[in-house]
């Protein structure tokens, strides 16, 4: 797995225990100037020979260049077979079995796999104890169609690939591309999810929407979207408890979300992190997890609910398709013009 860190030390040591109990053998990490504990977090399981650490100072956020980096040394240096690109507040879900069971199962012509997102939201903040993933188990059910950039909380997919030192990485690694071509994708079968936690408490979302507004205009490439803008500005505005109050579900918003299925309670997470945690409450390193996390088939009700929330996907993905082949007929077409214009008689 590659992760990219800064200041996620609520839930980064939860999320490398979780993907080395489900299947994970090793993480290429890149920590970009973190100020809390996320680095001390990382350098534990550096120490425990589970972890390559890079340090990224910078305040610009080089996404795609760093991703690509992490998963190029992953084939080159560390033997990987198959690689997740992951951030801090994603915590990848086999449907069903292990990580590496689902890798498994994929046929040799095809080398990117998808995963998809699954938005969780904050509840108040004084439930929990303070552990976000105990308090955090409310998931959304209906998130927005993909081309809504004004919140996060949009259907999406992340992908995973077969390892190949000339992988490119996409921004967001939404996809994945090879400068020596060959990376086809198994289209239309999600057997991933990605459990989101992105939004986990007001202070953590104010540091992140200043920063990654920040960081993302330093990027020569790529500005930030729609929604990280909206963000920032409820930030510089002075309306940041309203506009981060929206995210937030409370008892009734709960009640009322369940009545009209807009929401549903997931516990999957919380309860396999619980079996992570020694007697002391810190998570136990590789060599102390036990066996490896297998989920079990999801019953027929809860397949029928994944697909009717992801079906925003399916359909982008046969746009995208069609794109693909109008651009490649294009292309043709250019080609037989330029071959027609060199036989032309003067």
């Amino acid at each position: 797995m590659t992760l990219l860190a800064r200041d996620e030390d609520d839930v980064v040591d939860a999320q490398l225990a979780h993907h080395l109990k489900a299947g994970v053998d090793f993480v290429v990490a890149t920590d970009n100037g973190s100020t809390d504990g996320t680095t001390e977090i990382l350098e534990r399981y550096a120490r425990g020979g589970v972890l390559h650490l890079i340090r990224e100072p910078g305040d610009a956020i080089l996404q795609s260049e760093w991703v690509t980096r992490m998963a190029r040394l992953a084939a080159e240096d560390f033997g990987a077979d198959w690689v997740i690109n992951a951030d801090a507040d994603e915590f990848w879900w086999p449907r069903s079995g292990s990580l590496k069971d689902v890798f498994a199962t994929i046929p040799e012509r095809f080398a990117v796999v998808r995963g998809a997102w699954r938005h969780f939201l904050p509840r108040p903040e004084g439930e929990g104890a303070g552990d976000v993933l105990e308090r955090m188990t409310v998931r959304l059910r209906r998130p927005a169609f993909p081309g809504d950039k004004a919140t996060i909380y949009h259907a999406h997919q992340k992908v995973a690939h077969r390892a190949r030192a000339d992988v490119v990485v996409g921004d967001g690694n939404h996809d994945v591309d090879a400068a020596g071509g060959g990376l086809a994708p198994l289209r239309g079968w999600y057997p991933l999810e990605v459990l989101h936690y992105s939004f986990r408490s007001r202070a953590q979302f104010e540091q992140k929407a200043t920063r990654a507004y920040e960081g993302w205009l330093r990027n020569p490439r790529v500005e930030p979207s729609l929604h990280q803008e909206l963000a920032y500005e409820a930030c510089r505005s002075g309306t940041l408890d309203a506009y981060y109050g929206q995210f937030v579900v409370d008892d009734r918003a709960l009640e009322r979300g369940l009545r009209d299925g807009t929401l549903a309670v997931d516990t999957r997470l919380r309860d396999a992190v619980r079996a992570l945690r020694a007697a002391d409450g810190a998570f136990r390193l590789p060599g102390d997890l036990g066996p490896e996390l297998s989920s079990q088939p999801p019953a027929v009700r809860e397949d029928a609910e994944f697909v009717e929330e992801i079906t925003p996907l399916v359909e982008i993905d046969g746009l995208v398709r069609v794109e693909v082949r109008v651009d490649a007929l294009e292309r043709r077409l250019q080609v037989l013009g330029r071959g027609r214009r060199r036989l032309a008689p003067r």
